[in-house]
């Protein structure tokens, strides 16, 4: 009886070290555990990491809207440019200051009249050959014909002139003639016309039929003046 006695007791005891064991084993599981979530913050530093990815995206959408700040520059400047470079304008009546002169030379069988356009703009502008003249007579008016002359277009720069000659017969009939009161000019490609006063001879020859003797040279044709 004795030994069954000791044979129970050693089953017991390694039984009970069994189940001790056990329940450290799962113990050391359970306390395993926490240790393995204590583990997860550092996982959890790739949202952070991300908050700085966007961070940086925030940067990037900064950085976005300097360039497109540069682009709105650079097209400026492109764009300045291309005004500087752009075709120059024809001249407008408004833009010039016309004035005429006697330009008769003694000896001379015909009359001439020097007509200037001074640009007064502040810009570089263009007249293309011939401006519109009409004479101004107490009769009525007569437009001047084009000599027929074609030295191409003038470029006219700020602040510079240039002079056409508006030629007409002198009346040496000894008679009255016509009496001619203005001028009236229309610059080239323009439909704004300046009138002027005469300052000519006081009369034209009286001629028969309806052709105008009065004639117009082209831009430049009187000379050049500042």
């Amino acid at each position: 009886m004795r030994v069954h006695k000791l044979t129970f007791t050693a089953l017991a005891i390694a039984a009970g070290l069994s189940l001790t064991a056990c329940q450290n084993g799962e113990d050391g599981a359970a306390a395993g555990s926490p240790s393995s979530a204590t583990t997860a913050p550092p996982a959890a530093s790739t949202p952070s990491s991300s908050g700085g990815g966007a961070g940086s995206g925030g940067s990037d959408q900064s950085g976005g809207k300097s360039s497109a700040g540069t682009g709105g520059n650079g097209k400026g400047t492109a764009a300045g440019t291309g005004s500087d470079n752009g075709k120059t304008g024809t001249c407008r009546t408004d833009d010039l200051e016309i004035t005429a002169v006697d330009g008769t030379v003694g000896g001379d069988t015909e009359g001439t009249v020097a007509v200037q356009l001074k640009n007064r703009s502040g810009k570089d502008c263009t007249l293309s050959e011939y401006a519109g003249v009409d004479v101004k007579t107490a009769s009525g008016s007569l437009s001047a014909k084009r000599t027929g002359e074609h030295p191409g277009a003038t470029t006219l720069k700020k602040g510079a002139a240039v002079s056409f000659g508006v030629t007409y017969p002198l009346n040496t009939s000894g008679g009255s003639g016509v009496r001619l009161t203005g001028l009236v000019v229309t610059p080239p490609d323009e439909t704004k016309s300046v009138t002027l006063a005469w300052p000519g001879a006081a009369t034209l020859p009286v001629t028969e039929g309806n052709g105008s003797r009065v004639k117009v040279g082209p831009i430049g044709s009187a000379g050049q003046g500042g």
